[in-house]
Formats: C-alpha cells, sequence, structure tokens
C-alpha cells in the first residue's frame, strides 16, 4: 500500500510546477537542442547531449525527489540519491568519451525518436486528455517518467555501445514509476512500464552487433 493518496501525489506536481516556472519551457528548450545536436556526430555535441541529460537527471532527483516529493514519501530519498548518481555517471561518460550519440539507419534509432516523441508530445497530451492537466501533471525534462523514457531514446540513438551500468537505474525506474499507471491511474506511465523492456535488449542486441561487426570487418 502506498503511503499518499493519488490526490496528494497530483498535489505534489501542482505545487512543484507552480513553484519552478518558467523552468518548464528552458527543459523543452534544452530538449529542442538535444534533438539538433545528435544530427551533428561530433565530440562536442556528444558532451553537450550529455550534460544536458545530465542535469535532467540531477534536476529531477535534487528538486523533485528530494525536496518536493519527499514530502509525502520517504522512499523519494532514496530515489533521489539514484537519480543523482546516475546524472554524474551520465555526465562522466559523456566528457570522458564513453558514450556517442547520432541516428543510424536500424530499428533501434527509429524507436529511439518514437521514446523521444513520447516523452515530449504523447506524453503531455495523454495526460491532458485524461483530465490531469497543468500544473497537475508530469511534465518533460523535470520529472521522473518523462525523464526515464527520453533517456531511453537517448540511448536508443547512440553510435556506439552504451555502458551497461547506466541501463540499471532507468530500467528499475520503468518498474517503479512505472507502477503508477496501475497504482495510481497515470495512463501515459504504461509505456513507462513498458519502455525498459523495450530499450535495454534492443541497445543490448544492437551494440553486440557492432562490436561483432568491429571484429569482423568482413561480415559488415
Amino acid at each position: 500500500m502506498l503511503p499518499f493518496t493519488s490526490e496528494q501525489f497530483l498535489a505534489v506536481f501542482g505545487n512543484y510546477n507552480s513553484a519552478i516556472w518558467p523552468v518548464q519551457i528552458a527543459a523543452y528548450l534544452l530538449g529542442g537542442v538535444v534533438a539538433a545536436l545528435l544530427f551533428l556526430k561530433t565530440r562536442e555535441a556528444d558532451r553537450i547531449i550529455a550534460g544536458i541529460l545530465a542535469s535532467m537527471w540531477l534536476w529531477t532527483g535534487i528538486g523533485y525527489h528530494g525536496l518536493w516529493f519527499s514530502a509525502i514519501n520517504q522512499a523519494a530519498y532514496l530515489f533521489a540519491a539514484l537519480f543523482v548518481v546516475q546524472g554524474c555517471y551520465i555526465f562522466y561518460s559523456g566528457f570522458s568519451h564513453q558514450i556517442h550519440f547520432g541516428p543510424r539507419p536500424d530499428m533501434a534509432s527509429w524507436a529511439g525518436m518514437a521514446f523521444i516523441a513520447y516523452a515530449a508530445i504523447v506524453y503531455p497530451l495523454i495526460g491532458v486528455a485524461t483530465g490531469r492537466s497543468y500544473p497537475h501533471m508530469p511534465m518533460f525534462g523535470i520529472t521522473p517518467c518523462p525523464v526515464t523514457i527520453f533517456t531511453f531514446g537517448l540511448f536508443l540513438l547512440t553510435t556506439s555501445p552504451v555502458p551497461r551500468w547506466l541501463l540499471v537505474v532507468p530500467f528499475v525506474w520503468s518498474l517503479i514509476g512505472g507502477s503508477a499507471a496501475i497504482l495510481l491511474n497515470v495512463p501515459q506511465d504504461w509505456f513507462l512500464l513498458a519502455s525498459g523492456f523495450i530499450a535495454a535488449p534492443l541497445i543490448v542486441f544492437r551494440d553486440r552487433l557492432a562490436i561483432r561487426a568491429a571484429g569482423n570487418p568482413s561480415s559488415a
């Protein structure tokens, strides 16, 4: 049983969104920057994308979980720690050139674009369509569930293997956050619940094929 009601859960979003306005606009602008930089495929672009994605995880961990969600759920402090760790790891991976972003002509990239579109556009539209409009709704780039879906989308849009540990926290959160679809009647989180089971195998399979092709150029 959850330690809070659905009304309290939605009230947190209302208070949070009202308090941080207009950060929501900045999050969308940064998301647009990421989308544009994906096509540059340069080290500088990789660093900026990783920095923006890391900032979303850090902001959500400290701001949403640590300062707001913790008021109704003490487990939020653990969630905050996980999000901060993930944000730091993304930042490190990007600035140490362990991860390179960019679309490829494959199914994983198309799936990644679909994930990004869902996180930024479809997710909030489902909220509005089901009667939970702004400010009482999770918003792109600043709340856990859209950030997780957006992250899976970017990891599907990489030109180098994704470090496996980068998948752990998003996968775990896809289960924890996705449970809101069932327990709190948040329909837009049904896709989050499935996202880890879709994205993680696609990423692992794609990366294994790329490594195998790199080790045997004649098969590429």
